[in-house]
């Protein structure tokens, strides 16, 4: 069986990896040994930071909504509740977009809802 050389394949991965961390501060994107590190680092909080990002952007479209329904005269929990009582299908990423563009059009929904 003939010898396999893997030189080739070390530098591919090595090209890569500090490609990904190209940009990093320090001898983090230059150093082979702290770029795995930071790399390994980096895709944790990526990984992490994905699931979060849904969670904070339902927090957002909540206090949209909240704040539009206080305008109008009710509160959060009471809306959603009369939505879900009349069959609103609106999600609270589009309930959220059309009380900050379209006040008028959201109080035409919540009266709607009484």
């Amino acid at each position: 069986m003939s010898r396999v050389k893997r030189g080739t394949t070390h530098t591919k991965k090595r090209r890569a990896l500090m490609k990904r961390v190209k940009g990093f501060r320090g001898r983090r994107g230059n150093l082979l040994k702290l770029a795995k590190t930071a790399d390994i680092r980096a895709g944790m909080h990526a990984y992490r930071d994905r699931r979060v990002k849904k969670r904070t952007f339902r927090q957002l479209w909540q206090v949209r909504i909240n704040a539009a329904a206080r305008a109008a005269g009710t509160s959060y929990s009471k809306l959603m509740g009369a939505f879900k009582e009349k069959n609103v299908g609106l999600d609270r990423k589009v309930l959220s977009e059309i009380a900050d563009k379209y006040p008028a059009v959201f109080t035409k929904l919540v009266d709607h809802t009484k």
